[in-house]
């Protein structure tokens, strides 16, 4: 018997998290700093729909995608803010970087925030006519496994507005929340939880998915990203799994603030291939 609350408890599995999550509003705000970024751009009406831009010193002339971070949390916690500096290194490579916030659960169900994401991207085209490259964590893994599953065709949109992601720690199988304390302020139900799962909204053949997770992590986040990248693969995705050696739920992410980081390679890489 599988004991999900033990699996998916990071915070438990990771006693220094406080410190960790400290460390990267720290960052963060100092980023802000010196960044070339415009702050606070809404998206939609509600507060938190709003985004940061961090765009490069220098663009780089095959920067054809804007490339999004989504935020994790669980889908009830942290905004963009914690994560300015997730910017730094895709930015040194020349790319322009969007960080959003989005409505938190139990004020919103995941379903919500997923049509915020979407809506997000579709803002981003509309205003600024390149194709988005999402990157998440946690729970932004999974809303960027939502966001490669959507019909842009169906809303009057290029079919491959978002063409391709990369999902760090992502969830794309929600079952196993349901009867977990973390359900408290999702309030799924099984027929919620398999509707919200990317495994389960079909398979977006033609599009790109690197899914990566830490060695140090539970049993359960290396099966979610293994899982995906074998039956999205199958389904005519392009799909990598990467293994981060040593790193836990929490520093996993750290990569992307590292210009010379083989995560930011792969990141930029998916950028350069979207046009």
């Amino acid at each position: 018997m599988i004991d999900y609350e033990a699996e998916y408890n990071n915070r438990a599995r990771v006693p220094e998290h406080p410190a960790i999550i400290e460390g990267w509003a720290r960052d963060a705000a100092a980023y802000r700093e010196s960044a070339k970024a415009e702050f606070d751009r809404p998206y939609g009406l509600a507060p938190r729909l709003h985004y940061d831009l961090f765009h490069p010193q220098t663009p780089a002339d095959d920067a054809r995608a804007i490339v999004v971070f989504i935020h994790g949390g669980y889908w009830q916690a942290l905004d963009g803010k914690h994560f300015s500096h997730m910017a730094r290194g895709l930015n040194a490579q020349g790319f322009t970087v969007c960080i959003p916030s989005y409505d938190l659960c139990p004020q919103v169900r995941i379903g919500d925030i997923v049509a915020e994401i979407r809506d997000l991207a579709r803002y981003l085209w509309e205003n600024y006519r390149k194709p988005v490259v999402a990157c998440g964590h946690s729970a932004g893994g999974h809303l960027v496994a939502a966001l490669l599953t959507t019909d842009w065709g169906a809303m009057h949109l290029p079919k491959r507005l978002a063409p391709a992601g990369m999902a760090i720690s992502g969830l794309f199988d929600l079952l196993p929340l349901v009867g977990t304390s973390i359900n408290t302020a999702l309030r799924m139900d099984l027929k919620e939880a398999i509707a919200q799962s990317p495994l389960a909204m079909g398979t977006p053949y033609g599009t790109k998915l690197i899914a990566s997770v830490g060695s140090e992590e539970s049993a359960e986040y290396l099966r979610q990203s293994r899982v995906i990248v074998d039956i999205w693969g199958r389904g005519g995705v392009g799909t990598k799994l990467r293994i981060e050696d040593g790193a836990n739920h929490f520093t996993v992410i750290a990569p992307l603030a590292d210009p010379e980081s083989s995560m930011v390679a792969d990141l930029a890489n998916l950028a350069r291939l979207a046009g």
